[in-house]
């Protein structure tokens, strides 16, 4: 691998046991991690234990870890996804759309720092919860595409890798992601939002 891990002294440190290199790889890594867990499952407490248990095992992948094999940040966010696909497995199900407050979505940050009037973050946060609703009921793999994309700022060839695809079947995902995101939006104010994103 020509590109040096930025992580790999970090996890070289806490693979012999350094407790300050464990915190810092925490600070590091777990709010995108449970970014990531959350706008998959939809649901914040569960996105905790996935977040839990990837650090588990970056603990004991750590005293293990050979830099060059692949870029840890990489590993460690397909361990979050297989984590949260066995969940979603689980439930047999998608994340329900229902209760938008449990997701995560495209308008996270959207309330402007310069304190907008309530009028503002009612209609902010309306057009969160929306935009929340919609990312929860694309179909999974598209939306694992827009979350390792947008959210996680993952480069198409990164994103591809940790999903086992080509950069052009992650492309073709992302165009539909997007397209259905837009109908989802702007189309889903009537009927079933869920069965829109499954027919494209």
């Amino acid at each position: 691998m020509s590109e040096q891990d930025p992580d790999a002294e970090l996890v070289a440190r806490v693979g012999r046991s350094d407790p300050a290199a464990a915190r810092e790889l925490v600070a590091r890594k777990l709010p995108r991690v449970i970014a990531l867990a959350q706008r998959m499952l939809g649901d914040r407490m569960e996105a905790e234990d996935v977040a839990q248990e990837t650090f588990v095992r970056a603990w004991k992948q750590a005293p293990h870890w050979r830099e060059g094999e692949a870029r840890f940040d990489t590993w460690l966010h397909r361990v979050a996804l297989n984590l949260c696909y066995d969940r979603l497995r689980a439930r047999r199900e998608l994340p329900s759309t229902d209760d938008a407050e449990c997701a995560t979505g495209l308008a996270g940050g959207i309330e402007e720092a310069n304190e907008p009037g309530l009028e503002a973050k009612l209609e902010a946060r309306e057009e969160g919860a929306r935009v929340r609703a919609a990312l929860a009921a694309l179909p999974v793999r598209q939306r694992e595409a827009l979350v390792l994309g947008y959210y996680q700022e993952l480069s198409n060839i990164e994103a591809a890798g940790l999903m086992g695809i080509t950069v052009e079947a992650l492309e073709s995902l992302l165009s539909r992601a997007r397209r259905n995101m837009r109908a989802l939006l702007f189309e889903g104010a009537h009927g079933n939002p869920k069965e829109k994103a499954n027919r494209r």
